[in-house]
């Protein structure tokens, strides 16, 4: 497995582990209806967008890529409290690489990109009611620093948690 950065041709892969990310690890959290109408084909063009965007290294997105193609990607960039701080917006890997260490990698990847960067420190959002990804974290370093706001995708009432981590 590699980390790479991300370019506007990877926006098919990136769609297909975002997709199939959501449908697997929000079941049960985000009403079905919801999951069960994403496709990768409505998601590309956004991506294709959001990788061409990028401002390297202090925002973009890192893909990790087997034999089998894209399997994970992380996607960051500064967060809104400050210019130091970033904040890592989705971190997915595909329901099948799970528990291999690809995540944990990829995670390392994305860390040593944002101190590429200079940021002193890090966030991420998290689903209140994801414990897998809850874990995933805290096994990392990364801490509840008990912000918490709504979300309310697919029609759902949710609650996401505020992690965050110090760089170098």
């Amino acid at each position: 497995m590699k980390t790479r950065r991300a370019w506007p041709d990877d926006a098919a892969g990136v769609a297909g582990v975002y997709v199939r990310s959501w449908q697997v690890a929000f079941a049960g959290l985000v009403p079905q209806a919801y999951l069960d109408a994403m496709e990768p084909s409505r998601e590309e063009p956004k991506w294709k967008t959001r990788i061409a965007e990028a401002r390297w290294p202090s925002s973009g997105v890192l893909v990790a890529e087997t034999d089998a193609g894209i399997v994970g990607f992380a996607g960051f960039g500064p967060s809104e409290e400050s210019p130091a701080v970033a904040e890592i917006g989705m971190l997915y890997a595909l329901p099948e690489v799970w528990g291999t260490g690809i995540g944990k990698q990829l995670m390392s990847a994305t860390l040593m990109t944002l101190g590429k960067a200079e940021y002193t420190q890090a966030t991420l959002w998290v689903l209140e009611g994801n414990e897998r990804a809850r874990r995933f974290y805290e096994a990392a370093g990364w801490r509840a620093d008990g912000a918490a706001v709504g979300d309310t995708t697919g029609g759902a009432s949710l609650n996401k948690l505020r992690y965050r981590s110090a760089l170098g």
